[in-house]
């Protein structure tokens, strides 16, 4: 009998970015990303759910300690994007343009090393309430 548990974690962060790719002119960057390519910059306050499946380990009933998963959140993800222009401040987004979708990317990326390979790992990113994103996609759920 499979006994596998689905924990989550929520955490939020604020950023700024901007989406335009530098092998377009302009105006094609601003017909694909509109209001997203303005040269400012604009901010989002994303809601990250981090879920991660295994069975509970039988001495302390835990997937994953929910403390544990907060802090490695926090230190790989938070500290590194939270009041930032992913765009500017960040290694990661210097060349890729900071999407929902590639963030969901490297997020779950920057948190794959540090939970345990047996569990399965999956990025939730809610940019706006109306927009998120999922990786790795399953078909399954």
């Amino acid at each position: 009998m499979n006994k596998k548990v689905a924990v989550y974690r929520k955490e939020h962060f604020n950023a700024a970015h901007r989406l335009n790719n530098a092998q377009w002119d302009e105006q094609t960057n601003k017909a694909v990303f509109g209001k997203c390519n303005y040269g400012n910059y604009h901010g989002h306050n994303y809601e990250l759910v981090v879920r991660v499946v295994g069975e509970p380990d039988p001495a302390t009933g835990f997937v994953i300690n929910l403390k544990t998963l907060s802090d490695i959140i926090k230190e790989h993800v938070l500290h590194k994007f939270d009041h930032k222009n992913l765009n500017l401040d960040t290694e990661e987004f210097r060349e890729l343009n900071p999407t929902a979708e590639n963030i969901a990317i490297v997020i779950y990326t920057l948190l794959r090393d540090h939970i345990d390979a047996h569990l399965d790992l999956q990025v939730r990113l809610y940019e706006t309430e109306r927009n998120f994103v999922e990786y790795p996609f399953s078909t399954g759920q």
